[in-house]
């Protein structure tokens, strides 16, 4: 609790010390409300496909966003006239579109991917966290999860964004510097931060539909706002049913989609620019600090033993 009053405060005094920088863009984040039994059955593909290309032709922007495996198959099933229609929905709007999508490059390499099309080109975040049994198989555990029959469930992990490795930089979408993160990735602020100060705005794509009408989407939700205050950094989430919102650099949600609906959520969002204590020091100062109040905890239970 004391840990999270801190982080809470920081985030409060340092919220106005990121800039806005560029123009404001217009965004359109879509909602498929594609049920969890029905999504990845080979019939239901096609209806998949038809619902997101309506919604984003229907809801034109300069930036639209398409869940966590909106198309759920490997990128190289999905048909290349599709695609194309959806680079040509984008040009007219002269902006950039990001879908979520597997990616297969063989040997038994598959990625949870970010895609993007649109005039600022083909771009691709791949997924570095992953959640052990939901997307990778722990040693020994091969047998569980044949039986569980989960869809897609051993990807491969994707670059770390930190240096001295080799890093993910953010993509260059509709004028903006965007660092996506996929599903339960914006549970570890650290890991977000390594994108920053060089973006200027966060996206997240998920698709939580597996969870069901539990509070764990609102949960993501809350969690999302803390990355946007502790970041200074406005959050763009786009999930397949809920909770698709707009979070503002302070934290507050701007706009939300109701949960388990169908559509897009409309608005314009800016970028910022600059560097605020987390997005400069970590987690460390809530750790130093844990460790003197367990140090002094222990010097005053050692002086009250006779």
């Amino acid at each position: 609790m004391p840990a999270t009053c801190c982080a809470r405060s920081v985030g409060r005094s340092r919220s106005a010390s990121p800039q806005p920088v560029g123009e404001p863009i217009s965004v359109a984040l879509l909602q498929g409300n594609v049920a969890q039994e029905m999504k990845w059955r080979p019939e239901r593909f096609a209806e998949s496909l038809r619902i997101y290309y309506q919604l984003a032709r229907d809801h034109p922007a300069q930036l639209t966003i398409l869940p966590e495996t909106a198309l759920p198959a490997f990128l190289d099933q999905v048909p290349v006239e599709y695609l194309d229609a959806l680079q040509e929905l984008t040009q007219r709007e002269r902006g950039d579109l990001l879908l979520g999508v597997a990616v297969s490059e063989g040997h038994g390499n598959y990625f949870n991917s970010a895609l993007s099309l649109g005039v600022s080109g083909r771009q691709r975040y791949d997924k570095v966290h992953l959640v052990p049994f939901g997307e990778f198989v722990p040693p020994g555990f091969a047998w569980f999860m044949a039986m569980a029959n989960i869809p897609m469930s051993d990807f491969t992990a994707g670059l770390p964004r930190q240096p001295p490795l080799s890093r993910q930089p953010p993509l260059s979408l509709a004028g903006q510097q965007v660092a996506v993160n996929i599903c339960y990735e914006d549970v570890f602020g650290e890991e977000i931060i390594a994108a920053l100060p060089a973006a200027t705005l966060l996206v997240n794509i998920s698709n939580v539909a597996w969870f069901g009408d539990s509070l764990a989407p609102a949960q993501h939700l809350q969690i999302a706002r803390m990355r946007a205050l502790e970041s200074g950094r406005m959050m763009l989430r786009a999930t397949n049913t809920g909770m698709t919102a707009i979070i503002g650099v302070d934290g507050s949600v701007r706009a939300v989609l109701p949960p388990f609906t169908r559509g897009a959520l409309r608005g314009e969002v800016s970028g910022h620019a600059g560097a605020t204590p987390y997005v400069r020091w970590g987690n460390w100062p809530v750790v130093v600090l844990t460790l003197l109040l367990v140090a002094v905890v222990g010097c005053r239970r050692s002086r009250a033993e006779p």
